[in-house]
């Protein structure tokens, strides 16, 4: 079923959080663990806007489908950080914009060539990099869907449930549209599928690889998807990729979780921080 864009676009809203009691937290404050997670979830969100500009210098700005997807999609991610942050808040732990900033800066000239190397690449492969860009995004969402429900049961706290429920539905909808069109436009090319393919088992990198510290990352993917559990949630987010045309057996998920030293048999972020030079 093909995903209709205007009824994205008119159904798009603040992600809601204000019915939630937050002060619940200060008489059962969230772990050490789950907060440094949100804070990382929180600083990915906020991050989307950097994505979108550099999408916004290759073919995938020139359709209106892909511009009123990024134009919602945006918006939606940034509620999603502000929810976040109103949890660690109430915690003590302030997500500060100036220091996001410099957090940002401190990325030195890969962030600034990031918009230069998205475009270069737009260029040189045409239309079929936007099968790449809708690929990647489907990896990407798939995984946040799946990150914000691990957090969620591993927590076990009813209102971060709630809240983290909340994001996921929205989440699924970007699912929605990423999956529907990269079907499309990888059944219409080869070359789409072989260049996805290959930058999806050669670049491809969990979310927040590119603007987090290497720790962060290790520790953040520690507690969401070491042990069985997490692993089986590996597999099925490599099923799902491996669903898109032309893109069968691909294992990136579970790739990733080995080069990142997470096991099936370790448990929880700080077993993955401990394999950390490994």
């Amino acid at each position: 079923m093909a995903f209709d864009i205007d009824k994205f676009a008119a159904t798009s809203e603040r992600l809601s959080w204000d019915d939630l009691d937050l002060d619940h937290f200060r008489k059962n404050p969230l772990s050490a663990d789950s907060l440094r997670t949100l804070r990382y979830m929180a600083d990915v969100e906020y991050h989307t806007v950097c994505y979108t500009r550099d999408l916004l210098t290759t073919p995938s700005h020139k359709e209106n489908e892909m511009t009123t997807f990024m134009t919602m999609w945006n918006r939606e991610e940034f509620w999603h950080g502000e929810a976040l942050a109103a949890i660690l808040e109430v915690h003590g732990i302030t997500v500060d914009y100036d220091q996001l900033r410099a957090n940002r800066l401190k990325l030195g000239w890969r962030e600034r060539l990031d918009p230069v190397k998205q475009g270069l690449l737009g260029k040189i492969v045409g239309s079929d990099f936007v099968a790449v860009h809708m690929s990647w995004g489907a990896a990407n969402e798939y995984s946040a869907v799946s990150a914000y429900k691990r957090m969620a049961e591993l927590e076990q706290d009813p209102v971060l449930a709630e809240l983290l429920k909340r994001i996921a539905k929205q989440e699924a909808r970007h699912v929605a549209f990423y999956v529907s069109q990269a079907r499309e436009r990888l059944l219409a090319s080869k070359k789409a599928q072989k260049l996805t393919r290959f930058l999806l088992s050669k670049v491809w990198a969990p979310v927040g690889s590119s603007i987090m510290e290497v720790d962060d990352v290790k520790f953040v993917f520690g507690q969401l998807m070491s042990g069985e559990d997490g692993r089986k949630a590996a597999v099925k987010l490599d099923q799902n990729i491996s669903n898109l045309p032309g893109m069968s057996g691909l294992t990136i998920f579970q790739k990733a979780l080995d080069g990142l030293g997470i096991r099936a048999d370790s448990v929880g972020g700080s077993s993955a921080g401990s394999v950390a030079t490994a």
